[in-house]
């Protein structure tokens, strides 16, 4: 399925190796390989383990919150000083820079889940979460990115993103554990190598994890989907859903326990004033996609339900016409709101007692059942829909008082 998948894509053949991206298959798949000869050959100090973990929030979170809802969405507006932080914590993630990924982002937006989606995840999930970087793909869509092109900070970033990647990805958390605590091999394994990998797989997990795993809770036209594991795995990226309703709010997680440590990086530098801004659907929308939602999954369940014969499909009967159907056959009928019942098979399951039921055939009980006698339940309410039988038409005949109980 998957090797189909390159074929639709990028016309990719086993024998065309010049459709491989070698660049991306040596880092993507050479690096694990380094982490685990790491695990195996040098002792994890415990300083170095931490370091690793510090340095892997940072350089996600300069993907989430830089690359992901700063560069390529505006969610929100910073200072320059934290914009290099998020370019530095980004860059050290070596995920190309910040004109090659947001421009192949706001591609996958526009067109998700389609022919020009470059991260498509009707193709599979080994291609969407990596696939689509191991083979060449054809422009199939252009992308204003203008923004990032008239930025000096993001272009010289682009222009010289090789030297400026390798010293973010491995030359800084080795010099610092090497300086630090004279760990420089753990600082290469561990918190350049290895840390690298956790990195790229947990933000791969944003193409491909958050379209297959969850609910899709304000949209059900595309994949991207709400999930609680997803989240965990990608600094909060998982309410994918969300994000691609309102993808320019600074937000994935709207609710107070919901994990999204991207999000609270972006509140948290708003209080020193590093970013400002803040954009955020308004909640009344938010709303009317959820419950639209909502609507639609009651809907869904309802069909699978017996709500009886649907009025429009009941034939008319008089009362008159009941009083005889009554007499001349063994069939039991009350008529309650103009609906006529045959209630046959319910006298002996009747929470009230079968007497109440025996008063009531051919009679209209409407005003006994409505609370002359006992305001019925909904549950009452809802059995009674599966013993229609009729429509009344014509002047009602004698009710049911509450002296005939």
């Amino acid at each position: 399925m998957e090797t189909a998948a390159f074929t639709a894509h990028s016309q990719f053949r086993l024998s065309d190796l010049e459709a491989i991206e070698w660049h991306n298959v040596v880092i993507l798949f050479f690096t694990p390989v380094l982490a685990v000869k790491g695990l195996l050959l040098v002792p994890l100090q415990t300083a170095t383990f931490w370091w690793a973990v510090a340095y892997y929030f940072f350089t996600g979170l300069g993907i989430t919150a830089g690359y992901h809802r700063y560069w390529s969405h505006r969610s929100y507006q910073a200072t320059r000083p934290f914009q290099m932080a998020l370019l530095l914590a980004g860059t050290g993630a070596l995920e190309g820079s910040v004109k090659w990924w947001c421009r192949g982002h706001r591609v996958h937006h526009r067109f998700t889940d389609t022919e020009k989606d470059p991260y498509n995840a009707k193709n599979g999930f080994f291609w969407s979460h990596i696939g689509w970087m191991i083979v060449k793909q054809e422009k199939k869509a252009a992308m204003d990115i203008s923004d990032l092109n008239s930025d000096p900070m993001i272009q010289f970033q682009h222009d010289y993103y090789l030297p400026l990647g390798i010293i973010a990805a491995f030359v800084i958390p080795t010099v610092v554990a090497g300086l630090g605590w004279g760990d420089w091999m753990g600082g290469f394994f561990y918190a350049g190598v290895a840390r690298l990998v956790f990195v790229h797989h947990s933000t791969f997990c944003v193409n491909s994890l958050a379209h297959y795993l969850g609910e899709r809770t304000f949209d059900d036209k595309r994949t991207p989907s709400d999930h609680v594991i997803t989240a965990l795995i990608t600094l909060g990226e998982g309410y994918h859903n969300f994000h691609h309703e309102f993808p320019s709010d600074y937000r994935n997680a709207i609710e107070l326990h919901q994990y999204d440590p991207t999000k609270w990086l972006i509140w948290s530098a708003s209080l020193f004033g590093l970013t400002y801004n803040l954009k955020m659907f308004p909640s009344n929308e938010i709303e009317k996609g959820r419950i639209d939602m909502q609507q639609k999954g009651v809907d869904a369940k309802s069909k699978e339900l017996d709500w009886g014969v649907p009025l429009q499909n009941l034939p008319n009967m008089t009362i008159d016409e009941v009083k005889q159907k009554v007499a001349e056959t063994e069939i039991k009928l009350i008529v309650i709101s103009n609906i006529v019942y045959d209630v046959t098979n319910f006298m002996d399951e009747h929470p009230g007692g079968k007497a109440f039921l025996k008063i009531s055939i051919g009679k209209d009980a409407t005003a006994a059942f409505n609370g002359g006698v006992y305001d019925h339940a909904n549950a009452a309410r809802n059995l009674m829909s599966s013993m229609r039988y009729a429509t009344l038409v014509g002047s009602g005949g004698d009710g049911v008082s509450p002296d005939d109980e």
